[in-house]
């Protein structure tokens, strides 16, 4: 594969490496005496370089104040650039040392299944794979094969991957939750105009969102809310339960991954009013396969877990279409 050129002069000249990990330490502490600490070295030695770079580029990159400092927009918008790059870099190196050590499998998927669907059936993944250790990595950014290097992906979004063999594993169905102490007994759900009340706690989603968001439910449900509603956004799923579970507000809870939410009554369902879309998770087999009959397994038993959910999905949908009175116990068709 021919390789891009370096560009060596004029605006395309990059900053050395260290230079630019400096920069990085110095944005993420706001602080040169803490960033020289992080990096080994001393304070004058973090602003030398600083003050190296601003002159490479021909403008400031921090405001220096009494105590620490702050980004400029210039400063910000470079930062921003050098953390995702270095990031990724230390995410490839360490996964290139770990495999070294042992062989480490690795699973990309988002907050929200992390958390509350991968998460509590772990034991249950170590015991089927005990000879590969499994790295869990959750990002809220759309699978990129060529960007996240994992050998499988569950990944939200409309089943559109080029370049992956897709399988989708639920479809997307939300319902609005909150926590049982928002309701004026265990038996009841909101009503329309206590709903329309609420602190709506939103998760936030590039433009267009890739999934269901509340302006999507207010209009297919026909719903308004009331003029003084409240309104928190997350960049996290499990900041947006964790909130609800809190009582801070009502959110959309996706299925099946409220589902043990639900029946250990952390969660209780605000309105049956479902919503199902054609998107959804769809697990993602990029073209590599380093660890052939390995990854094999793990994908049989992720299938066969998400079509247990799958099946449970089914009637969770039916069972919440109707007015139930105790959606906690309803819910749990065992």
């Amino acid at each position: 594969m021919a390789s891009a050129p370096i560009l060596t002069d004029g605006g395309g000249r990059l900053p050395p490496l260290q230079t630019l990990a400096y920069f990085d330490a110095a944005a993420r502490h706001l602080n040169f005496t803490s960033a020289a600490r992080e990096l080994g070295t001393s304070q004058p030695a973090v602003s030398h370089r600083i003050s190296a770079l601003e002159a490479d580029l021909g403008m400031p990159l921090f405001k220096r104040l009494h105590r620490g400092v702050e980004l400029t927009e210039e400063g910000a918008n470079l930062f921003e650039a050098v953390f995702e790059s270095l990031d990724s870099i230390r995410s490839r190196v360490s996964d290139i040392r770990s495999r070294r050590r042992r062989r480490t499998l690795t699973l990309a998927t988002d907050f929200g299944f992390a958390s509350y669907w991968l998460l509590p059936r772990l034991a249950e993944l170590r015991s089927l794979m005990p000879e590969f250790d499994v790295r869990i990595t959750s990002s809220q950014q759309d699978f990129d094969a060529m960007r996240d290097h994992a050998d499988l992906a569950i990944t939200f979004g409309s089943g559109r991957w080029s370049g992956c063999t897709v399988q989708r594993l639920f479809a997307e169905t939300v319902v609005p939750v909150c926590a049982p102490s928002l309701l004026k007994n265990t038996e009841d759900q909101l009503s329309r105009r206590d709903l329309a009340a609420q602190r709506f706690l939103h998760l936030e989603s590039a433009v267009p969102a890739r999934w269901l968001t509340w302006a999507d439910w207010f209009n297919e449900h026909d719903f308004t809310p009331a003029p003084d509603s409240r309104h928190f956004t997350f960049n996290s799923y499990s900041n947006v339960i964790e909130a609800t579970v809190a009582g801070q507000g009502v959110a959309l809870g996706w299925i099946p991954l409220i589902d043990p939410l639900i029946k250990n009554g952390s969660l209780a369902i605000a309105s049956n009013r479902t919503m199902t879309t054609s998107g959804g998770y769809y697990l993602l087999v990029p073209p590599t396969d380093r660890f052939g009959e390995a990854r094999d397994q793990l994908v049989r038993w992720l299938l066969a877990e998400c079509g247990k959910d799958g099946q449970h999905q089914a009637r969770w949908v039916e069972i919440a279409s109707k007015r139930y009175r105790n959606p906690v116990a309803t819910l749990d068709p065992a």
